[in-house]
């Protein structure tokens, strides 16, 4: 079987290719190739033609195929959906703001988690992605795209810390100053509160943005949104998150979706805010994205309001999230796992 090379760090490379009796160094040469996106070893120039086909007869290399891409008449945001190499399919999204393109993108193909507003989850998890496949997300979304990519979010499809050990593969590929050297501060990783795995981040001290996707501060209210709280609760949570900044120095935000009648009530609100004082949170509220399979409502405009004010008299910092792409189904929540024929 052949190895995926894309998924390997420069030092990686080089042992392989000790192994295979070449010279160390040209493991930065290609790294630096596949960084670029190439699809198979004859397009590194720089390199003989016997290294070329020693390399080819041992590894393989990634590329995902657009199977559809869509432009937002609104904002110009643009969503992928990328066909991987064994059939299935994960979106992807680029968004254009003031301070440069940011890409969105999917760490698993489908999710476990069973959040009951969000899309992604239905259908459950198929597997996760590799490293290179995540890396793909970013390379051919830049690429394709035409537009320079200067910050990632990783809150597509999937929840990345489930998929723990490809995830900070991925981000070590990512920054890796031979490649893409996209710096850490730069990225942002959302989880629905695996707090064993929050732990384990913190000690790595990588110094990326945690974002937690909270959606309700009480335990009854989030267990019926998000089963993940069940064995785990909001107190825990928070408490993980108390710890990752106290370690990393990095301040956790709490992803808060608006629902109309579930979690916008002024007592809602008050909790939040306590919530987020306990380990100094900042509170990105998100007014909910319709899902056709589920039943709910964003909050009105009147409760929002009113939420957000409740926050401030408690001492709170939040924002609104500003919704891009809503005309092509590529905001909060809305990415979902697709079969490849799609779009043909």
């Amino acid at each position: 079987m052949k190895a995926d090379i894309k998924s390997l760090l420069p030092e990686e490379i080089a042992e392989a290719l000790a192994e295979m009796g070449e010279p160390k160094y040209r493991a930065k040469q290609i790294f630096a190739w596949l960084s670029r996106g190439v699809s198979s070893f004859e397009e590194m120039s720089d390199l003989s033609k016997r290294l070329r086909a020693a390399l080819e007869a041992r590894f393989f290399i990634t590329r995902p195929k657009v199977i559809r891409k869509q432009v937002s008449q609104l904002d110009g945001t643009i969503k992928y959906l990328w066909e991987l190499s064994d059939g299935n399919a994960v979106e992807t999204v680029v968004m254009r703001y003031k301070h440069g393109c940011t890409v969105c993108i999917s760490t698993q193909v489908g999710c476990r988690q069973g959040c009951v507003f969000c899309a992604s989850a239905i259908g459950g998890l198929v597997r996760n992605l590799s490293p290179a496949e995540m890396l793909d997300e970013v390379l051919f979304s830049q690429r394709d795209s035409g537009k320079a990519i200067s910050n990632i979010v990783l809150m597509g499809i999937g929840e990345p810390l489930d998929n723990y050990e490809h995830v900070i593969k991925f981000l070590k590929l990512v920054n890796n100053s031979n490649g893409m050297a996209i710096g850490m501060r730069h990225i942002a990783l959302s989880t629905c509160g695996l707090t064993e795995k929050i732990d384990k981040l913190a000690e790595l001290n990588l110094q990326l943005t945690l974002s937690v996707s909270l959606h309700a501060a009480d335990d009854e209210t989030r267990a019926r949104l998000m089963p993940a709280n069940r064995g785990r609760g909001v107190a825990a949570l928070v408490s993980a998150c108390r710890r990752y900044f106290e370690k990393t120095g990095r301040r956790v935000s709490f992803e808060y979706a608006m629902i109309d009648g579930v979690n916008d009530t002024p007592g809602h609100a008050r909790l939040l805010a306590q919530r987020a004082r306990e380990c100094g949170a900042h509170i990105n509220l998100i007014p909910l994205n319709r899902v056709t399979e589920r039943a709910f409502r964003p909050s009105s405009r009147s409760n929002l309001k009113r939420f957000i004010g409740i926050l401030d008299e408690h001492g709170a910092n939040s924002t609104v999230r500003r919704r891009l792409g809503g005309d092509v189904e590529a905001s909060c929540g809305q990415l979902r796992k697709k079969a490849a024929e799609i779009g043909r």
